[in-house]
């Protein structure tokens, strides 16, 4: 039985303070949450304070951290990045290969994998982001880009490893413009990440938690999570309202 796992990536957004302020109604709105893992990603500069507030409050064991980025490398002139062992015991996952990353700042399918393999190596946990454009979509390449994402994502990684990988397949159309996948339409992308996954590293597949991402709501999100091969969801803009991200962890 894999937990439901929901995860709200915060993008460039909240201050300082507001951090703390969305940290602190969720950990009041999310103490009765059992059955699902949480797990918040805010700005690098507000990760150390929101795990303060998180670790004060009585619900905090409840609730995991994770980073939007890193580096590859243990260290390094590497100005501006982060790197994996500045992240050892201060968050449990990583997001990797976001879209956002891919197309906004150029990082391949080689790079990504880097980032997975030095995530694993140094005791975290990646997100590994996964998802097509909506020219590949409607062209019909989406599983071609998918199949790509997942071999070159994956590769180095052994099935060890990959019992603490979360896979999350975001159709970039989807990201912030409010046109989620149907339901089905994302059960059908989750099976196919499954069976890709299945390809590379074996039965352990079946135990990889597989997120659903792109415009989740409190509306849709108990319809997507309903469906057997979507495991839980990496939410954007809704992860920024205590309310909604509420919503859609108890929808899980």
């Amino acid at each position: 039985m894999r937990t439901p796992f929901i995860a709200g990536n915060w993008k460039m957004n909240k201050t300082l303070a507001e951090a703390l302020t969305l940290a602190s109604e969720l950990t009041e709105a999310l103490r009765d949450v059992t059955k699902a893992e949480v797990a918040l990603c805010p700005p690098f500069i507000s990760i150390a304070a929101v795990k303060a507030v998180i670790a004060a409050a009585p619900s905090g064991s409840a609730i995991k951290l994770g980073a939007q980025n890193m580096h590859f490398e243990p260290k390094g002139a590497f100005t501006g990045e982060i790197a994996p062992t500045m992240l050892q015991g201060l968050v449990d996952y990583v997001i990797l290969g976001h879209s956002e990353r891919r197309q906004i700042f150029g990082e391949d399918d080689r790079m990504v994998n880097r980032k997975v393999q030095a995530a694993l190596s140094h005791g975290l946990r990646p997100i590994l982001c996964v998802g097509e454009t909506l020219a590949e979509n409607e062209s019909g390449h989406t599983e071609a880009v998918l199949e790509r994402q997942i071999r070159e994502g994956v590769m180095g990684v052994t099935q060890v490893q990959a019992q603490n990988l979360v896979v999350a397949y975001e159709p970039i159309w989807a990201i912030g413009t409010g046109r989620a996948a149907t339901p089905d339409d994302a059960q059908r992308r989750c099976w196919f990440v499954r069976n890709e996954l299945r390809k590379q590293l074996g039965d352990v597949a079946d135990a990889i938690r597989i997120q659903y991402g792109g415009s989740v709501t409190p509306t849709n999100a108990a319809e997507i999570l309903s469906k057997p091969d979507i495991d839980g969801a990496l939410v954007g803009g809704a992860s920024l309202k205590s309310a909604d991200f509420a919503a859609i962890v108890k929808a899980a």
